[in-house]
């Protein structure tokens, strides 16, 4: 049975409808159906609505009790592989699979949006570190430190470049989709144990501190402070497309303000749906160029 198959089944009851089911059937949002329907599945477990409000909370202020340890002891028990083999650890344990399958698919289709942009700059050549896991094992090899660092590197090597050869960002008659996964993303089963009961939401808000406890004061704040550059994405993306009505949909913006990392966990799942959003958007731009 297909993921979407679990709300295109549910019953509607016009007495108490349900809210996921609403959203899941609402169109006005470009999401590929798979990935909406394990997210929203994902919203409406237990875990999501007993759980979340009580570990949010002491998740946050685990979150200034560390920055006070890393005032004091900057660089004590950082170590990034320790990081990400706890983070595997974790996942695999206590993550859902639809929450697993969530995490996976950002880092393939974040790197599919920044060569997508890349190739439709004429002129600039980007080298691109492409991450594009179909399972959790590649976590233990720094893949969300990795990702972080794609982003920036990105950003900063093609407006180098730019303003070297003083070349604008245009929008292309005819758009190079070559990037564009339109078809399944190649995820493999996740775990399904009756220990993998974490929503999406919930493990982001308890993941957070342990990123930060593991990373030294400078790499959580410039992982925190890269979940504003949706925006820089954003704009890029509609400036070659020749369109911004969809950039209303992005909610972390503003990457000159940077923002409290108290809310790191929340924005991390903003950043997620911005992703989905515009990839959705661009799969669907690719099916219509090519009718």
């Amino acid at each position: 049975m297909s993921k979407a198959d679990y709300f295109n089944h549910m019953t509607h009851d016009k007495q108490d409808p349900n809210p996921f089911l609403a959203i899941y059937l609402d169109q006005s949002i470009p999401f590929n159906e798979e990935a909406k329907a394990s997210y929203l599945k994902d919203c409406s477990s237990r875990s999501r609505q007993f759980l979340l409000p009580v570990l949010r909370p002491l998740s946050r202020l685990l979150i200034i009790l560390f920055q006070l340890y890393k005032i004091i002891i900057p660089k004590a028990f950082t170590s990034s592989k320790m990081l990400h083999r706890f983070l595997y650890w974790g996942m695999k344990t206590f993550v859902s699979p639809d929450a697993n399958y969530m995490i996976l698919r950002h880092f393939y289709l974040g790197s599919e949006i920044l060569q997508f942009i890349r190739d439709n700059i004429p002129g600039v050549q980007v080298e691109m570190n492409p991450l594009k896991p179909t399972n959790l094992e590649p976590i233990k090899d720094d893949l969300f430190l990795i990702h972080d660092l794609n982003l920036y590197n990105f950003v900063i090597n093609l407006n180098k470049q730019l303003r070297e050869k003083n070349m604008e960002v245009m929008k292309q008659e005819k758009l190079n989709f070559d990037a564009i996964t339109s078809s399944r993303i190649p995820i493999e089963g996740m775990p399904n144990r009756r220990s993998n009961f974490l929503d999406l939401m919930t493990a982001i808000e308890c993941f957070t501190p342990v990123y930060q406890f593991f990373l030294t004061d400078n790499d959580f704040w410039r992982a925190t402070n890269s979940l504003q550059l949706d925006e820089t994405i954003g704009i890029l993306a509609s400036k070659v497309i020749g369109s911004n009505d969809r950039l209303a949909l992005i909610n972390n913006k503003h990457p000159m303000v940077p923002l409290s990392t108290l809310r790191a966990g929340f924005r991390l799942v903003l950043h997620g749906l911005a992703t989905e959003q515009l990839h959705a958007l661009l799969v669907e731009l690719k099916h219509k160029q090519a009718a």
